[in-house]
């Protein structure tokens, strides 16, 4: 299978040889942008393959056929030593769970015990196997270690304290810290061999039989597994951040008549923690935030082309509507952007309404009103309706059909999400 090209160095391109493979830059185009690749088969015969992209930025992942849905769990390692110190680890193996890092990975394996996994996968480094252990157990089957899975080869910063580094290396760190995807250190490119590894443990990964699979493993390659899994190239590291044992879920569909599977991020970094609790976000500082909520189930959320917003809620969407209201008391929500289909402005209101109630309780207390928008930006039904009208065969609709959707079709959903995220709205919002 063709394999998409990170590094494109004299190390890089030597490595891809000695594998029977040479992969070429298109001219004029970004690192992470198409390319060639030449592939020397078994007897000498070579094939020219590109990288599927999508015209809107994205590029379509292409991973080995599997036979039946798998789920697999990413789960980054407790806090270690190093993490504690401030210490810059890369793949270096000097760092062990402290006793908040063991804890954490107990909250873990009790957060993951209604899920039966099938085969665990971890980094060979200690600090993740120790917490791949505590989190598989009395299992009886082996942890598996994949080397691909360590985390990133950061080469001379590693075992530096962050200010050492940005004494030491200047202009290097400030790379580092502003510009990864280009971070340059001892000859290599090591978000981009990143990326080239977290492709490489994807294909061990799908390859195993089970269909509820565990991985453990660190930050930055969890980061890069989710990323490839979802067609996202190097510029976005540091935009997937993982928090010490956050879980992140990715669903893999069989894909139509073979080939590579449909994929879907469930979950994105859940903590044993409120998910909307105030304070720091994959250990960074926010100062707005926005939580994004999908309406409540509606008679047809289950058929295979549902009717989408255009029902209103069923018994238990008004359910899902309420429990999510609830969950949001955490935080104090002014203003509700929504959908304008009738499932989506239910569950929104149905957040005003307890924000507002919330606010009423004690004496002397004063009511606040919770604003609601609703936006045609964020209408993505019209769009998919028509879609699917130019479809062979519409009454054979299966999850994933729309991973078939013309660029044009897609480029319209992209324009209208990047249209609502530009309009104003309040600092914090559904």
């Amino acid at each position: 299978m063709a394999k998409k090209l990170i590094p494109h160095d004299a190390h890089a391109l030597s490595r891809f040889a000695a594998s029977g493979k040479i992969a070429l830059l298109l001219p004029g185009e970004p690192t992470d942008g198409p390319f060639l690749l030449l592939e020397r088969a078994g007897g000498g015969e070579t094939t020219l393959r590109r990288r599927s992209e999508n015209g809107v930025g994205r590029w379509t992942p292409q991973f080995p056929e599997i036979r039946a849905a798998k789920r697999v769990v990413l789960v980054r390692h407790g806090q270690s030593t190093w993490n504690e110190e401030g210490r810059i680890q890369g793949s270096s193996d000097h760092s062990v769970l402290t006793a908040k890092g063991v804890l954490q990975a107990e909250t873990s394996r009790q957060m993951l015990l209604g899920d039966s996994f099938d085969v665990c996968f971890t980094s060979p480094l200690i600090r993740s196997k120790q917490t791949a252990e505590i989190i598989w157990d009395s299992r009886k089957e082996a942890v598996i270690t994949i080397p691909d899975l360590r985390e990133i080869d950061l080469y001379s910063f590693q075992g530096l304290l962050k200010h050492e580094g940005k004494e030491k290396f200047g202009i290097a760190y400030l790379q580092w810290q502003k510009d990864a995807s280009n971070f340059q250190i001892d000859g290599h490119y090591p978000v981009r061999e990143l990326w080239d590894r977290a492709e490489c443990s994807w294909n061990t990964i799908l390859a195993h039989k089970g269909k509820s699979v565990l991985v453990v493993a660190h930050n930055a390659v969890n980061q890069a597994l989710v990323a490839t899994a979802i067609g996202l190239g190097t510029k976005y590291f540091r935009n997937l951040l993982q928090s010490n044992c956050g879980v992140s879920v990715l669903d893999f569909i069989p894909g139509f008549g073979g080939g590579s599977p449909h994929i879907s991020l469930n979950r994105l970094n859940q903590t044993p923690n409120s998910p909307v609790a105030l304070g720091s976000s994959g250990e960074r500082k926010s100062n707005a935030r926005i939580i994004l909520v999908c309406h409540g189930a509606t008679k047809s959320t289950q058929a295979a082309f549902s009717d989408m917003g255009y029902e209103p809620l069923n018994m238990l969407g008004i359910i899902q509507s309420q429990k999510t209201a609830e969950l949001l008391l955490d935080l104090k929500v002014n203003c509700v952007v929504c959908s304008p289909s009738i499932s989506s402005a239910d569950t929104g209101m149905a957040i005003c309404e307890v924000q507002e109630a919330a606010d009423c309780l004690g004496a002397g207390r004063v009511p606040r009103h919770v604003e609601m928008k609703k936006m045609l930006e964020i209408e993505v039904e019209p769009i998919l309706r028509e879609a699917r009208k130019n479809l062979r065969n519409p009454s054979n609709i299966r999850r994933g059909w729309f991973d078939g959707l013309e660029d044009t079709t897609m480029a319209e959903l992209w324009a209208g999400s990047r249209n609502a995220w530009r309009k104003p709205s309040g600092r914090t919002v559904k």
